[in-house]
């Protein structure tokens, strides 16, 4: 018995687009019910949700055994974390805030074992090794490992070649809000200076053959990074997704129109 196969990195490696949300409630409940809701994949959100080791670990063990493939995202890349989330059976990362080549090596050490890394051989006290019942999981891990670099300013940017050409690096995310941000557009991703810089940060993670991830809250700007070719990309969040749905109910109850939004980066 082999480790699980990993249908995300799978599906990248065959050219098949793969839809996401974003799971930043910090409930195993809402991940289980979000499971069987049709995507391909869902991204547990450590950096910014209200998650820590064992609440990450519940949302994997309610998404185990769906059809929705589990992605987790770490406040940081740390080698630590990553070591107790790997064993807690997560296969595919998307690591925040990436600037170089020498970053996306660490990363890719940090996830396999020895002689090519560093994770520490334990698996057998967690989920995924199906608590030590696949007794080919430390021969055949690595090879089911997805890891996706997140680059979201403009040192990442000026390093991109650098980081795609990393071995082991399966795709690098675009960070629209952050990189908004950090070239002076706070709060609008949308801006014609940042579209032209994803597109060309686009073009060139292509050229080295490694998957374009992105996301985005807005149908219309999904669908603008779609048309730059997005191989996988998340259109919403739990939260924003149920804040609108009861702000919606309220509303259309009440006869209300509904307010202007403002831009909170998700």
């Amino acid at each position: 018995m082999a480790a699980p196969k990993n249908t995300f990195k799978a599906a990248l490696g065959e050219g098949r687009f793969q839809l996401g949300l974003w799971v930043a409630l910090g409930s195993a409940y809402a991940a289980e019910i979000l499971a069987t809701s049709g995507y391909d994949w869902l991204l547990i959100d450590g950096e910014h949700g209200p998650n820590d080791v064992p609440l990450m670990g519940a949302q994997l063990g309610a998404l185990r055994h769906t059809p929705t493939h589990a992605m987790v995202r770490p406040p940081m890349g740390e080698a630590w974390i990553l070591k107790q989330l790997l064993d807690q059976g997560a296969q595919t990362f998307l690591i925040p805030m990436v600037e170089s080549a020498e970053q996306a090596k660490a990363l890719v050490r940090a996830l396999r074992y020895p002689p090519h890394g560093i994770r520490g051989v334990g698996a057998g006290l967690g989920r995924a090794s199906d608590f030590n019942r696949v007794p080919d999981y430390v021969t055949t891990a690595n090879d089911e490992i997805c890891l996706i670099v997140q680059v979201e300013n403009r040192a990442g940017l000026a390093a991109i070649d650098e980081i795609a050409a990393v071995e082991g690096v399966d795709g690098i995310f675009i960070g629209p809000s952050d990189l908004a941000a950090d070239m002076g557009h706070l709060g609008n991703s949308g801006a014609p200076e940042v579209l032209a810089a994803i597109s060309h940060a686009f073009s060139r993670i292509k050229a080295h053959g490694k998957a374009r991830g992105i996301m985005t809250v807005s149908l219309p700007q999904a669908e603008v990074y779609r048309n730059l070719g997005a191989d996988f990309m998340a259109i919403g969040t739990d939260v924003n997704c149920l804040v609108g749905a009861v702000g919606d109910l309220r509303r259309q109850f009440l006869g209300e129109a509904a307010p202007a939004t403002s831009g909170g980066g998700y």
